[in-house]
This record gives C-alpha cells, structure tokens and sequence, in this order.
C-alpha cells in the first residue's frame, strides 16, 4: 500500500513537470526570473510622424519577460518604438527619425538577446 502511495506521489509530480515544461516552452510560463505576470511595458509613442519601420529578426526569447525586456531596450533609444513578438521572434521597430541598426543591435544585445538580422 506504501508503494502505491509513493508511486502516485511521484506520478503527480512528473506530471506538474510536464506541464510547466510545456507552458515554458510555449512562451506561456515564467523563466527568466521574469515571473509568471508581468505586466508589458507601455506603448511608447513618438514625438513626430513615422519615417520608417525595421523587422529585427531576435534569438534567445522564452517568455513574456524576455519580450518586455527587448521592448523596454529598444524604447530607450530616442526616436524609436518596439512591438515584440515572441512567437514570431522578431521586433517591428518603427522610428521617427535615422536610426542607426548598430545602436539597435547594441540595445538588444545589451538586454541579453542576439540579433540574428534587421531589414
């Protein structure tokens, strides 16, 4: 009978393993250090009309933190505005005025992520 109760014990661990696995590797769960609800950063708007947009292609997201960290990274640099998706791991980084891609891989960089390719 011990046996049995040790057996459904560990059972019901492995399965909340699995489950957390699966929400982490979704992007759904925390990682990062990040916790599980953090709140995305505030749309940042900018002071003149839109020159331009880049599509930054980023490696080294998990999860809703890491989207939030690269944001936040990206809309430190005057002049620029981030949407970050982590299923598409990329950033839409739309800009006001010449924006430099070497300061924006150096943002992102700066953050923790690699840049893999701007257009």
């Amino acid at each position: 009978m011990t046996d049995i109760i040790v057996l459904l014990v560990i059972a019901v661990f492995v399965l909340l393993g699995v489950r957390s696995t699966i929400k982490h590797f979704k992007g759904e769960g925390a990682c990062c250090g990040g916790g599980g609800g953090s709140l995305p950063p505030e749309e940042k708007k900018l002071e003149n009309p839109v020159i331009g947009k880049k599509t930054v292609k980023i490696s080294g997201m998990h999860c809703e933190h890491c989207v939030n960290a690269v944001t936040e990274a990206i809309n430190k640099i005057d002049g620029a505005s981030a949407k970050v998706s982590l299923h598409g791991k990329k950033a839409v980084v739309s800009f006001d005025r010449e924006l430099d891609e070497a300061v924006l891989k150096k943002a992102i960089e700066d953050a923790g992520y690699t840049v893999e390719e701007i257009k």
